[in-house]
């Protein structure tokens, strides 16, 4: 059955959902789903597919999991839904982006601004189970979106990837680094953010290189 994804990623994408891992992943699914509640909602696990198509991804920010607190999680990376409050990490991007931009930080941790402008808020693992972080892990959501980033690696030019803390930095190895700009640092929890991603200026230096590249810079404003 073919998934409710935007169309310009069903293409890239439609050999995986015949694959045997993504059947069996369907059916961890909905056996996860008969006994405890899943995040994002069902509607909302290809979010950010949905609102920015595969030409029109300029920065890719990778995530681990969905948040997994009732409300949290609508199926983009770092992101809440308007009238939850920012978790901790999302604050601080939006303290350095303030120290790099300065941008003032948004009430609002809805990133869904920066999808529009080709800003693709991906997650390693697409689903969690409510209150178990890390749940859906190794069931075969990282193995589709490692093909994710290699597609946009071998079939795109001039990205950011912008990998924070070591989950996303061992991705590295999916992109191409002489046709990207990858950027590495601390993840912004509490726990690191001091540690390397506080300074990084991650924000301008995308829109650097994105300007250099002929690209719209993207607004970091939410």
């Amino acid at each position: 059955m073919k998934p409710q994804i935007e169309e310009s990623w069903y293409e890239v994408l439609a050999g995986e959902f015949e694959q045997p891992y993504f059947a069996a992943l369907k059916s961890f699914l909905v056996e996860e789903k008969s006994k405890y509640a899943v995040y994002p909602p069902g509607a909302l696990i290809f979010n950010a597919f949905d609102r920015t198509p595969f030409r029109s991804v300029k920065v890719v920010l990778l995530g681990q999991d969905p948040y997994h607190g009732k409300g949290q999680a609508h199926g983009l990376c770092f992101s809440v839904p308007d009238g939850v409050k920012p978790p901790p990490s999302l604050m601080n991007i939006f303290k350095e982006i303030q120290d790099d931009l300065d941008i003032t930080p948004s009430l609002s941790g809805n990133l869904e601004r920066w999808t529009a402008q080709g800003v693709f808020l991906l997650n390693a693992t697409l689903t969690v189970r409510a209150a178990t972080a890390g749940s859906h892990q190794n069931k075969g959501w990282e193995q589709f979106t490692d093909k994710v980033i290699r597609s946009l690696s071998e079939q795109r030019e001039h990205l950011v990837f912008m990998l924070w803390g070591n989950y996303a930095r061992a991705k590295k190895s999916l992109i191409d680094a002489q046709k990207h700009l990858i950027l590495e640092a601390a993840h912004p929890s509490p726990y690191s953010a001091y540690s390397g991603f506080f300074g990084c200026r991650h924000f301008s230096k995308a829109n650097e290189y994105l300007q250099q590249w002929g690209v719209e810079r993207v607004d970091w404003s939410v």
